[in-house]
């Protein structure tokens, strides 16, 4: 069992607006996320020790730096 924090990209927020209201359909932020989504990131996800409150999860804290 893991303990990262959620991350929900499909939940609509009523202030600020939902993401797919902010970035059009061929951003780059979202082509990022879809490349991270489809590596295997098993051995970084082991690599957690569990300890202390919830982390992020590596997948988007890897696409953040990629895209930052």
């Amino acid at each position: 069992m893991s303990n990262f924090r959620p991350s929900d990209r499909d939940t609509a927020f009523v202030c600020p607006p939902s993401v797919d209201e902010w970035l059009p359909q061929r951003h780059l932020a979202r082509y990022v996320v879809e490349v991270v989504e489809g590596l295997d990131l098993s051995e970084m996800v082991k690599a957690y020790r569990g300890s202390g409150s919830a982390s992020y999860h590596p997948a988007m804290l890897l696409a953040l730096l990629i895209y930052g």
